[in-house]
């Protein structure tokens, strides 16, 4: 497994590990805010490894787990509308709205249908004409320049059929967002990785310039991690802040130009609801002037969907109040506080979103923290693998 096997070289990982326990003076506390860097660090046992010194928090990098019930009930309440159907990835299908997920609402009768691509919904509308196709766009910037090529591609073809439900965000802003709630202390960050592929890293300069903290972009393997947990205590050993790229077989600084320039054609920065953190200020995008015609919004009213949500009333409420999720996804605390972890709240009988996804940080405590490599319950402490 080239360029796979070297990055989970366990030597190293136990080398770095102790390296970061001899030069840490104190306990840092670092947030890294991908799901897919949350799996790494539970799934390999660097946050067991490093606790004495490090503290890691897990912040809203999973984009499955902050789109809003909002945004959720209105795709659901659009599935119930004639001759419309909604197409949606499939990690998103079990994510509660506020009484129901899009798998319930499917089961229920609700015209929802899973692609692997935005693209794949374009390809719907071309081949169904007398059918409206709303796309359910959610994620980071990672997947938003995808979103726009399929809105360009509908456009050239002329579709009329064609809709995006937008509900894409940006990462930095919640960042900031969350460091300006206070409710949590944080002494630096790791950037997400796939995020600044498309971005670069100027959004991160800015905002370790704003707020003086260090800020790694890194990796998800255990090498990649470790590295990047280093630098930035060492960072914060110096008093220094600023950006590290500590992932440059794969982000460049300046990230991916193509991608931003088909991003600033068809899409404007706009306040997000996020879940679990409220209205976020320029966190998220909506559609420009020029193509506000693909607004899943122009198929009906807001009063129109309330009566399309009239369904919801005898659904499943979810315990919105022992459910703790959206302290889970702003790191004020680890899934194991939640009342509902592990017992009630299970990847099988999910109330949270963060148990729903599987780069939710629920799911990894779920699977890294209760059971051991064979599936049983987890009696000892984890080793670094």
């Amino acid at each position: 497994m080239k360029y796979v096997d070297e990055f989970r070289d366990r030597q190293r990982c136990q080398l770095l590990c102790e390296r970061i326990l001899k030069n840490a003076t104190r306990r840092w506390t670092i947030m890294e805010v991908c799901g897919g860097q949350t799996h790494g660090l539970l799934k390999f046992g660097i946050e067991e490894a490093l606790l004495e010194r490090v503290q890691l928090l897990h912040g809203p990098g999973c984009p499955v787990c902050v789109t809003s019930k909002a945004a959720i009930d209105r795709a659901i309440a659009m599935s119930f509308i004639p001759d419309v159907v909604v197409v949606s990835f499939g990690d998103m299908l079990r994510v509660p709205g506020e009484k129901l997920s899009l798998l319930q609402a499917q089961t229920a009768g609700g015209q929802i249908h899973t692609v692997y691509s935005p693209l794949d919904a374009v390809k719907l509308a071309a081949s169904h004409p007398n059918r409206k196709f709303v796309f359910f766009a959610v994620g980071f910037e990672t997947t938003l320049p995808a979103t726009a090529i399929a809105i360009l591609q509908a456009e050239s073809l002329g579709l009329t059929n064609f809709f995006v439900l937008m509900s894409h965000v940006r990462v930095a802003p919640a960042m900031e967002y969350i460091l300006e709630m206070g409710t949590t202390h944080i002494d630096g960050f790791l950037a997400a990785g796939h995020v600044t592929t498309v971005t670069g890293i100027s959004d991160c300069q800015e905002l370790a310039e704003n707020y003086k903290v260090p800020i790694v972009v890194t990796g998800f393997e255990p090498l990649d991690l470790l590295i990047g947990i280093e630098r930035c205590v060492k960072l914060l050993e110096a008093h220094e802040h600023g950006v590290v790229n500590q992932y440059q077989r794969v982000v460049s600084d300046s990230g991916n130009i193509q991608a931003q320039a088909v991003i600033k054609d068809v899409f404007e920065v706009a306040d997000q609801d996020w879940r679990g953190l409220g209205l976020v200020p320029g966190g998220g995008f909506r559609l420009k002037p020029l193509y506000q015609r693909f607004d899943s919004n122009k198929l009906c009213t807001d009063s129109e969907l309330a009566i399309q949500n009239a369904y919801r009333d005898s659904a499943r409420n979810f315990p919105e109040n022992e459910c703790r999720s959206g302290e889970v996804l702003t790191g004020s605390i680890k899934p194991k506080d939640c009342p509902l972890f592990g017992v009630q709240c299970t990847p099988q009988t999910p109330f949270g979103a963060p148990m729903v996804s599987s780069e939710g940080a629920c799911a990894a405590y779920y699977h890294y923290t209760l059971f051991d490599s064979s599936g049983g319950p987890k009696n000892s402490s984890r080793s670094l693998s």
